[in-house]
């Protein structure tokens, strides 16, 4: 059990700022999943009943066994209370009142954070103590010698123009052991399509289905379309990464980023970022996943990051 809980009027007003933060429960829930660390728990939810209800049921679930759920409860607390901008709710009719409302409520929560010092320092610690684990995995020899390899073979795979199917086992066998190299789970499920590459893998409690393609064109909304179909049959808890080694067009990332996310979005340069040591895999899928909570944006540049 923790030595210290989070106090009640803290707890009764993360209820109330969530209500308010997001008019409609896709979005809520949308939220939800990218911010909780086994999001599983958000199926033993009512998602017939009112947001107000739901938001409650939640938090009392996270409540009642603090010794399980305080690192949740703080994360919730941390990210509605970053919130700022409230432009999803001022496009709604009556939006102006219903962002003054959600304001008021995130302004009333971030007050009562502060009383939290010690609790927050704590998953600070926690947090560092995962970030230092992973700059020393990065400088493990044989950490090193595998993200070297990894890199010139991904440097070498750009400078050829082979058949796309060839082409896809080589970038395939690249991602693969990139996510085996940061302990994500890699499924041996993996496998080639023309240009695409489909698998699966976990992170941070949650499955991932991941879908990678590599072609001229930007993908756009119609590809996004079909891993959200996959994704809305699969269980709460599941979550996509899709890679386009040469991005996205604007029009898909504006229609995936509104509604409820299921996905995050990587390009080359975030694979590039990574093989070359800039940031860990971690660290990159746990930003991207931050921003997507926060501002509902699933494609996070790797410049706005460095």
């Amino acid at each position: 059990m923790p030595s210290q809980k989070i106090a009640a009027a803290a707890i009764v007003a993360l209820k109330e700022a969530l209500t308010h933060l997001y008019w409609y429960k896709s979005d809520l829930r949308s939220f939800l999943t990218s911010t909780l660390s086994a999001p599983a728990i958000l199926s033993r939810l009512n998602w017939d009943d009112f947001k107000r209800n739901i938001a409650s049921a939640l938090i009392d679930l996270l409540d009642r066994n603090q010794g399980d759920h305080q690192a949740d409860l703080l994360r919730l607390l941390t990210e509605v209370s970053r919130v700022e901008d409230f432009s999803h709710l001022e496009r709604l009719d009556g939006g102006l009142e219903k962002a003054k409302i959600a304001k008021a409520s995130v302004r009333a929560l971030r007050k009562l954070t502060q009383g939290h010092e010690e609790l927050f320092a704590e998953q600070k610690k926690m947090e560092e103590r995962r970030q230092k684990a992973h700059a020393e995995l990065l400088r493990t020899t044989a950490v090193q010698e595998k993200l070297e390899e990894s890199k010139k073979d991904y440097f070498a795979l750009l400078g050829t123009s082979g058949s796309p199917q060839r082409r896809g086992y080589r970038l395939e066998k690249i991602i693969r052991e990139l996510f085996a190299i940061f302990d994500l789970d890699p499924r041996a499920s993996f496998k080639i399509v023309g240009e695409q590459i489909d698998g699966a893998f976990t992170f941070d409690a949650t499955d991932y289905l991941l879908e990678a393609k590599w072609q001229k064109e930007l993908v756009g909304a119609a590809d996004l379309d079909i891993l959200a179909g996959r994704l809305s049959r699969k269980l709460d808890n599941t979550l996509g990464l899709f890679l386009s080694i040469n991005g996205f067009s604007e029009d898909g990332v504006k229609a995936h980023s509104a509604g409820r996310r299921l996905m995050l979005l990587m390009d080359g340069s975030d694979l590039m970022a990574v093989l070359e040591g800039r940031i860990d895999l971690i660290q990159l899928l746990l930003r991207k996943r931050r921003e997507a909570s926060q501002t509902g944006n699933i494609y996070l540049r790797i410049h706005e990051m460095l």
